[in-house]
């Protein structure tokens, strides 16, 4: 078989093979196969071992030579970053938490709240005045007046800061959210100045019948009638805005 090694026994003496008393092999598996000598004398098959010299790597190109140059620059530089990082992570992982807090503030905290107010107020920064409908607040002081006629101050009260809130989200919808509250919308900054005073008289007297437990009197629904009338003919100008 060629290419492959195979070693067989030339002689009785190599295969520790039993000889006879007069030197003939007894043992017929020990005896070398015919022309196994021959094969052996062939120059064209190898037998011995085979020496596979070493190679040498090759030499490394010159883009090689430039990438491994690079990122010993760029190691260099960066050990003494990544060590301060490894000593102050804590730092970064404040800074992480405080930036994630910031945004949760801006999307559903106070700062949302602020960042709407001054996009509301830049928006109507060229908007035509508003003022709510006339016939729509003669209607709503009749109805909160035979309210207060029948001594249902706080009823009354109510309706006007509901109404006028109704008004308002109306008039500017990006102003009034579900969430809002009257005291939220008492401060607005694109009320009139005017028109933000009524509406926190308003306000102040339904919070007080309401969470203060105290029924509104004759002089609490006239103070929040009046404010509302003063409401009704301000004019929702964001120029007058504060």
């Amino acid at each position: 078989m060629i290419g492959a090694a195979q070693t067989f026994p030339s002689s009785a003496q190599d295969t520790g093979g039993a000889a006879g008393p007069a030197g003939t092999v007894t043992d017929p598996d020990a005896v070398a196969p015919e022309g196994w000598e021959k094969l052996r004398e062939a120059g064209d098959i190898q037998f011995a071992p085979v020496d596979i010299p070493d190679i040498p790597p090759p030499e490394p190109t010159w883009f090689s030579r430039a990438i491994d140059a690079l990122l010993q620059f760029l190691g260099t530089i960066l050990q003494p970053v990544a060590g301060f990082i490894a000593n102050f992570w804590w730092l970064f992982a404040i800074a992480a938490a405080a930036l994630a807090l910031y945004f949760l503030a801006r999307l559903y905290g106070p700062l949302a709240r602020t960042a709407r107010a001054s996009a509301a107020t830049g928006a109507i920064a060229d908007a035509p005045d508003w003022r709510p409908d006339e016939s729509e607040s003669l209607a709503l002081l009749e109805d909160a007046d035979r309210l207060a006629a029948e001594g249902r101050f706080d009823e009354a009260t109510h309706l006007l800061l509901m109404r006028s809130v109704g008004q308002i989200a109306a008039a500017r919808p990006d102003w009034v959210e579900p969430s809002s509250t009257a005291r939220e919308l008492a401060a607005l900054p694109a009320l009139p100045d005017a028109a933000r005073a009524a509406f926190r008289v308003v306000a102040d007297r339904v919070e007080r019948s309401l969470f203060a437990l105290r029924s509104l009197d004759r002089a609490d629904w006239e103070a929040a009638r009046a404010a509302y009338a003063e409401f009704a003919l301000a004019k929702l100008d964001g120029r007058h805005a504060a």
